[in-house]
């Protein structure tokens, strides 16, 4: 990883391509999302069965999409105590925080003659995609967490995960017993972009729903984007992203393990530190070097580093926290002397991680914050998944005669210059 003086013309353009790397789509691959998702549309089971057997398991069949209550049942004795004790204290956790976030309905009658208000209510059936992993070795739990718990804390009735088959046909223990603990009610074995448009539009055995959430690969993010309107979705999400802000006294090595955290994700993921400190960023990049040499997925994390990586030194933490809100990451980590201080000063990030002792992994299984975050800067506009993902509001108003009549000749006259006289009329037939 290279290390970078801002502000400079080479420190420019790394932040450049960074931040340029972003959710573009090339067209073959929109062409073929959007044949899949029709495909699905018209021949329901059958086209989801197709594409399973052709990408994810020869022995996928229309009847073992829906995992069976056996399956769930055998789940249960497959996973030792310490993953269940982790599971459940990771859902507490998880449970607790979005609690916090729901809403209740209100009403105001403070204008005379009017009662307005807003009802809160739940969507009816929600789908969660969680990804498949190298054949359902390395089950997405902390997905499943994310993705259902928020929606039953919503009040949620119906919830399906959808999820890649192994090349068995099955789906992992640890996943299916994650589900259970998380509120899902069913979970069907089908994956990427025909998985998304299953839910979209529904089929015979997968069942039509409300809102899509969850993350995946490129062909699920597009699926995402094409039937956005059909179905409610969570949000685009590109690849997966870290800033780390650290001065003089922060722990190279922790520096350095944080951004390999997010590196060993994929190679276009990005790793970015910024820093007040040349002697920290040199150390920083040493460790890093040293900690790839024992990473299981070093090869990733090396080209990820290479394209997307970068440690950028600056003058000052003033300008650190110019550029990382110009940058708006997904991941922001502030491991500097006193970093409530900065916080306040922090208006684009999906999540911030304050201090030494709170790396991202906190926030990706435990913590309780949702880890669906905006990626790609779209933490300019955009925010985690929360409980708002599946709630509708509904505005309530009421009008006396008293009250209609007093504000009709200033409605009436909005009406007018908008040459709506239809508008207009519908309030004069009541005067």
């Amino acid at each position: 990883m290279r290390i970078f003086n801002f502000p400079s013309r080479p420190a420019e353009q790394r932040i450049a391509r960074i931040v340029n790397r972003g959710l573009a789509f090339e067209k073959k691959d929109i062409a073929a999302v959007t044949r899949i998702c029709e495909s699905v549309r018209k021949r329901g089971d059958q086209a989801v069965v197709s594409y399973s057997k052709r990408f994810d398991s020869a022995r996928a069949s229309v009847k073992s999409m829906r995992v069976s209550k056996k399956e769930f049942a055998d789940a249960s004795q497959k996973v030792d105590r310490s993953f269940t004790r982790a599971l459940n204290r990771a859902a507490s956790n998880i449970k607790r925080f979005h609690e916090q976030q729901l809403r209740r309905s209100w009403m105001q009658t403070d204008r005379p003659g009017t009662l307005l208000g807003q009802l809160i209510n739940p969507v009816d059936a929600v789908g969660v995609y969680v990804p498949g992993a190298r054949g359902g070795k390395t089950p997405l739990v902390s997905s499943v967490l994310m993705g259902v718990i928020p929606a039953r804390v919503a009040g949620v009735k119906k919830i399906a995960v959808v999820t890649p088959p192994t090349k068995g046909g099955g789906v992992s223990p640890h996943l299916l017993v994650a589900a259970k603990k998380a509120g899902a009610d069913t979970v069907f074995k089908a994956g990427s972009a025909w998985a998304i448009a299953a839910l979209a539009y529904g089929t015979e055995t997968i069942p039509k729903v409300d809102v899509i959430v969850g993350p995946g690969n490129i062909y699920v993010t597009l699926a995402k984007k094409i039937l956005a309107g059909i179905a409610g979705i969570d949000m685009i999400a590109g690849p997966s992203e870290i800033l780390v802000m650290a001065d003089e006294r922060a722990r190279p090595e922790f520096v350095a393990a944080d951004l390999l955290s997010q590196a060993e994700h994929d190679v276009l993921s990005s790793a970015l530190l910024i820093t007040d400190s040349q002697k920290l960023a040199k150390a920083a990049v040493r460790e890093i070097k040293e900690q790839l040499t024992n990473l299981p997925r070093a090869a990733i994390a090396k080209e990820s580093l290479a394209k997307y990586g970068a440690a950028i030194v600056v003058r000052n933490m003033g300008v650190a926290i110019e550029l990382a809100n110009r940058i708006a990451p997904e991941h922001l980590e502030l491991q500097i002397k006193d970093p409530f201080e900065m916080v306040a000063k922090i208006r684009n990030a999906g999540a911030i991680f304050v201090g030494d002792y709170t790396p991202e992994p906190v926030g990706d299984y435990m913590a309780g914050p949702n880890h669906v975050l905006p990626t790609a800067g779209t933490a300019r506009f955009a925010s985690a998944l929360s409980v708002d993902n599946f709630i509708k509001k509904t505005s309530l108003i009421q009008y006396t005669q008293k009250a209609f009549q007093r504000e009709a000749p200033d409605i009436i006259r909005l009406a007018e210059i908008e040459g709506l006289g239809a508008h207009a009329g519908s309030i004069k037939v009541r005067l």
